[in-house]
Order: structure tokens, then C-alpha cells, then sequence
């Protein structure tokens, strides 16, 4: 991906935090300094880097966390002041972007698709600033919605077509379970999320094709777009629940794409004493939740921390770019983790299988159809 990503520097951060009350930051450390970063200390104690999350907060084990280590990863190496905000619900979003721009900030980063309104508003209102939004289309913008005449021309969008990597995962599933069934479920009916299901099933769908076998999905049917859904993505005992509900349906595997919530089903796999397993998503699950690593097949990754990185790193370096970014399999953007524990216990026969779909799909030879994918490639 770094072929595909360029531009990263070395050392420092000056830190300022706003915990998801929309107020005016305050400083609340500082390293001093810098070590060969791109930029001199002068130029980069003019500039300031922001983020805000979305509800599910920069500690969710999952794609806020990820795209947070981005930013921290930048702020370092550039050796730039920071602010960021951390939204505790969706109805702080308003008041933690403003945040941001009152505290001018010379770039911003939105981290998830529920922020993709509220992006492009205040995108259009500060065209000075840089922005960045993570698992968000801004030229899908709904300008009736949102009361803009055009979309913003300063927002990089940041895209994953997980579909293609969540294609390898239900091969995967596929090809271990012994039930014949497996399950996933949602925190929303929502592109980003859906796009997981959609790519899950169709792993499945294109197993029982090659195999002649009858693996059923549970939760979800990208034909019907219906399935289970916790409808939020912090409440860990709906996940569990949700989980449960699947494995009392036979399922042994369990596709969480819900955010912390998702964590619910990962203990709900924990809790079946070996009888059921799981993959997760957005980032390596045996690194940001390794306490569940033993019932972790793989993970889907996305590589929201290098792309978080590029956009904060080309706004410093005025090189900033709004032609929106696409994470494949290509360009090693999306991806399955490292089978970790499991690398002995998944057949030889099935990890080279899902090696040549990876190139298949790479080459064209298998079309992944989620309607779901990034449209702007």
C-alpha cells in the first residue's frame, strides 16, 4: 500500500483533546522537538491536524482505533500540533467538527460513514481547510439533504472494498466449518457495513459452487439485503445476543461487522468452549482484542492507519490531494490478516486456495457483485 501512499516523515506531537462535548480544545501535553521530520519546527508549529470520531470513540478495538493510530502515527513523525474530539453519540457530531474548525485547524479527519453529512457541510463552509473522511463517499453527497449546491472540493475521501477480502473470509468460513452453517450480523444497514455481508456471503455462495456443497449463511442474504442487525455499534450485550441467537441457529463460525458491539460476539464465541469461532473485522483482531485470539480464524483489515496517515502527511507537505483513495486487494488497502493461532489448523489446501481467489479477484477472473462497493475508483 505504500507504493500507493507516499510521503511520511519522522518524530514530535503537541496533543490537544476534546472528549465529545463540541468545546474549545485545551492543551493537554506536548513533546518538543523534532528529528528529520518533513517539515521544519517552525512550519510545523504553524499546523494543526484534527480528528473526530464517530459514537463508537477512538478505543473500539476496531476502525476508529485504527484510523486514530494513523493520525497519532503523523502527528509524531511530522512533529504538528494536534486536536481531537471524541464523540460519545451521533449528536455530538455537529458540535465536535465545529470544535475543530474553531480551533483552526489547518486539516481534519472524520472517521465513519455517519459522518459523511456533517463532513461535507462543513467542508463547504471552510474550503481552506483540508479534510479527510474515513469509509465515506463524499461525491455520493445527497446535496438536497444536506442544502449544498455542489460537493466540496477539499475532502479526500478514504474507501475500502472489503467486499473483495470479506469474499476470502467466507471461502474461509466456508471451508471450516463442520455444521455447514455460518453466521454474521451488522451494527447498521449501512453501506460500510454492508459491503462486509454482501462479500462474506458471496465467499460462501462461490464455495458451495466449487465444492458442490450447501454451506448455509445465517444473518444475512445480499439477494434480499436482510439480515440481523444490533442497530448501534457500542452495546456489547446486544452483540452477544445477537451472536447467540445465531450459534442456537447451528452456526460455528460468526462474522461480527458492528463495531464494539461486534466484541459481544467474539465472547459469545469465547464463552462456546472451542465449539465456535469467529473473524473479525476492520483491523488485526489478534492485536486490538488479542484477549480473543484463540477463536480468531483471520481478520478482514482495512488499512485505514496508512491512509489516515497520507492524507494528515500530504496536507502538511501542501501536497494534500482530494481525489478519493480506493482500498483493494491490488493495492493491499483491504485484506485478511495472518491466521495466527489457526495457521496449523486451517488445511494447507484451503490457505492455497484462498491465495489464487486473491489473485483471481485481483486479475478480474472473479467480479465481486455487492452493490455496496466504492463507486469512485
Amino acid at each position: 500500500m505504500t507504493k500507493y501512499l507516499k510521503g511520511l516523515a519522522v518524530l514530535g506531537a503537541v496533543a490537544l483533546v476534546v472528549t465529545g462535548c463540541g468545546s474549545k480544545p485545551t492543551e493537554s501535553n506536548s513533546a518538543s522537538g523534532g528529528n528529520g521530520g518533513s517539515k521544519s519546527n517552525a512550519s510545523a508549529k504553524d499546523f494543526r491536524a484534527c480528528m473526530v470520531s464517530d459514537s463508537g470513540g477512538f478505543d473500539d478495538k476496531s476502525f476508529n482505533q485504527t484510523s486514530y493510530q494513523g493520525f497519532q502515527d503523523a502527528a509524531k513523525e511530522l512533529n504538528i500540533k494536534t486536536s481531537t474530539a471524541e464523540s460519545k453519540s451521533d449528536s455530538d457530531y455537529s458540535k465536535n467538527v465545529g470544535g475543530m474548525v474553531d480551533a483552526k485547524c489547518n486539516a481534519i479527519v472524520t472517521v465513519g460513514f455517519k459522518l459523511g453529512d456533517q463532513t461535507a457541510k462543513s467542508a463547504a463552509a471552510n474550503p481552506n481547510i483540508k479534510w479527510g473522511i474515513v469509509d465515506y463517499d463524499i461525491a455520493a453527497t445527497d446535496l438536497k439533504k444536506t442544502g449544498l449546491k455542489e460537493v466540496p472540493k477539499n475532502v479526500k475521501s478514504l474507501l475500502f472494498d472489503t467486499a473483495q477480502s470479506s469474499f476470502l473470509a467466507g471461502y474461509l468460513a466456508a471451508g471450516m466449518t463442520k455444521t455447514g452453517k455460518v453466521g454474521t450480523f451488522g451494527g447498521l444497514p449501512i453501506p460500510t457495513v454492508t459491503i462486509f455481508m454482501d462479500g462474506y456471503w458471496e465467499g460462501v455462495q462461490y464455495y458451495n459452487k466449487v465444492k458442490k456443497k450447501n454451506v448455509q449463511v445465517l444473518g444475512w442474504s445480499e439477494q434480499s439485503q436482510k439480515g440481523l442487525f444490533t442497530n448501534d455499534f457500542e452495546n456489547k450485550a446486544q452483540g452477544k445476543n445477537t451472536a447467540s441467537n445465531l450459534i442456537s441457529q447451528g452456526a460455528d463460525i460468526i462474522f461480527p461487522v458492528a463495531g464494539p458491539a461486534g466484541l459481544g460476539g467474539l465472547q459469545a464465541a469465547k464463552a462456546s468452549g472451542g465449539k465456535v469461532n469467529a473473524i473479525w473485522v476492520d483491523t488485526d483482531g489478534c492485536k486490538s482484542a488479542a484477549e480473543y485470539c484463540d477463536v480468531l480464524l483471520t481478520s478482514v483489515y482495512k488499512g485505514m492507519d496508512v491512509a489516515v496517515k497520507d492524507v494528515v502527511t500530504t496536507a502538511a507537505d501542501d501536497k494534500f490531494d482530494s481525489t478519493a483513495y480506493v482500498g483493494t486487494l491490488k493495492n493491499d488497502g483491504t485484506g485478511l490478516s495472518p491466521y495466527h493461532q489457526w495457521d496449523s489448523k486451517i488445511p494447507s489446501e484451503l490457505k492455497d486456495e484462498i491465495g489464487r481467489l486473491k489473485q483471481d479477484i485481483i486479475d478480474g477472473k472473479i467480479t465481486i457483485k455487492s452493490k455496496a462497493q466504492p463507486q469512485s475508483k
